[in-house]
């Protein structure tokens, strides 16, 4: 199986500065990931012509299921408030996605603690502003793989320090009533030595630069197997970061090996 994740940076290329339905189909497709976790996903935004991104994925991969989870309602670095219901759902909507071409058994979000405070961040063209952390979920979905029911998750952690590791452990103890094997991919906003450190869950990538984009340094995006059962999931036999089109994040692939019969 191929898990993947993807910040998408809701579709916008460093090359021009554009969106385009095509560009984002093309690099989502050269993946072909069989699960895909997506962050920084935009629905019915006038800055990505209005376009589902969510759907795009997936039809890009022709996975039959997936989910968007918002959590910001607006425009994020414009005016936005958090997503509280579904009446939200007629707005321009901002959050993360999950995209599988195995059925999915059973869906669940999960609301992350929000950072409180405001945090220097470096915007290009714009220097360094104080921004007001967003709101931070967790989409997991029960998976019905060919090899048995896996618990698949995607997440955008905060970028203010401490507060992310916060929002991990959160989501960590969630994942724990979910069927194992658990597997979380996403952007995480930290290195993997914090992340190994205070969840005990394996990295399936090191030393796998994602960010930025045209000449990666760090790894920001993980793909994280829980221990207990995790054995299941069989050998990492590929790591890829692709240069796409797209984004100032690589998308990072994981290509495991043969597994065993999973045990929920």
């Amino acid at each position: 199986m191929r898990l993947g994740t993807f910040n998408l940076l809701h579709g916008r290329s460093l090359s021009d500065g554009v969106v385009h339905a095509e560009r984002i189909a093309a690099a989502v497709a050269d993946l072909d990931a069989d699960v895909l976790g997506l962050q920084e996903v935009d629905r019915a935004q006038p800055r990505s012509g209005l376009l589902d991104l969510t759907a795009i994925a997936a039809d890009a991969l022709g996975a039959p299921a997936h989910r968007f989870a918002a959590a910001v309602v607006g425009t994020p670095g414009e005016t936005w408030k958090p997503w509280h219901s579904e009446d939200d759902n007629l707005n321009p909507l901002y959050g993360i996605a999950l995209v599988s071409r195995w059925p999915v058994l059973r869906w669940q979000i999960t609301q992350l603690p929000g950072a409180p405070i405001r945090s220097p961040v470096w915007v290009p063209d714009r220097k360094l502003l104080l921004l007001k952390d967003e709101p931070r979920v967790m989409i997991a979905a029960v998976i019905d793989s060919p090899a048995g029911p896996m618990t698949v998750a995607n997440t955008h952690l905060s970028f203010v320090p401490g507060w992310n590791l916060r929002q991990l452990r959160h989501a960590v103890r969630a994942l724990r009533a979910l069927p194992a094997p658990r597997v979380l991919l996403g952007d995480l906003n930290m290195p993997v030595g914090p992340v190994r450190a205070f969840t005990g869950w394996r990295a399936l990538a090191k030393a796998s630069p994602t960010y930025p984009s045209p000449a990666p340094k760090a790894q920001l995006d993980h793909i994280l197997a829980d221990p207990r059962g995790g054995d299941a999931l069989g050998t990492v036999l590929q790591v890829r970061t692709p240069a796409v089109d797209v984004s100032d994040h690589r998308p990072l692939v994981v290509h495991l090996g043969q597994a065993h019969t999973l045990n929920s």
